[in-house]
């Protein structure tokens, strides 16, 4: 894992990262890669290359796409203007979990997040993650707020 490097996503990353969402079992929200889904991940993507406060990163190790996240920077009037960033859709490739490549994407997304001007960094995990979220607290993440979600849709 030394030739771990960490990078934007380009649009020739889309199938690999959708693939690691489609083999997350618990967080796949149904995605799945195939000629009838592509065109709603296009744009999904263009969206976000469009949006200067999203940035999609991927983890590569050697030709391979390992892992993956979505950092959102969001400007808040409360903390004195303080800027959030909300990390999300975090997967590492299944066979590849515990060799360290969550807490180098991680660590990566902490750099980022406070060289773009963020004061805070925040997720959320769904709660049956039991792993997951020993691994979040492991790197100073508290369970500071209970979440809600609403599908409008």
């Amino acid at each position: 894992m030394s030739d771990l490097i960490i990078r934007e996503a380009r649009a020739g990353d889309l199938e690999a990262i959708i693939r690691l969402h489609e083999e997350d079992e618990l967080g796949s929200h149904g995605d799945a890669w195939s000629p009838e889904t592509k065109p709603a991940y296009e744009a999904a993507f263009a969206a976000i290359e469009r949006s200067p406060e999203n940035r999609l990163f991927v983890a590569v190790d050697g030709n391979e796409i390992v892992g993956t996240f979505q950092l959102t920077f969001i400007p808040n009037l409360t903390g004195r203007g303080a800027t959030r960033v909300k990390v999300e859709s975090v997967k590492v490739k299944t066979a590849r979990r515990s060799s360290g490549i969550g807490a180098r994407m991680m660590a990566f997304a902490e750099d980022h997040a406070r060289t773009h001007g963020a004061r805070a960094m925040e997720l959320t995990s769904s709660k049956t993650r039991g792993n997951a979220h020993r691994f979040y607290e492991r790197l100073g993440f508290s369970r500071s707020h209970e979440g809600f979600k609403k599908k409008l849709g």
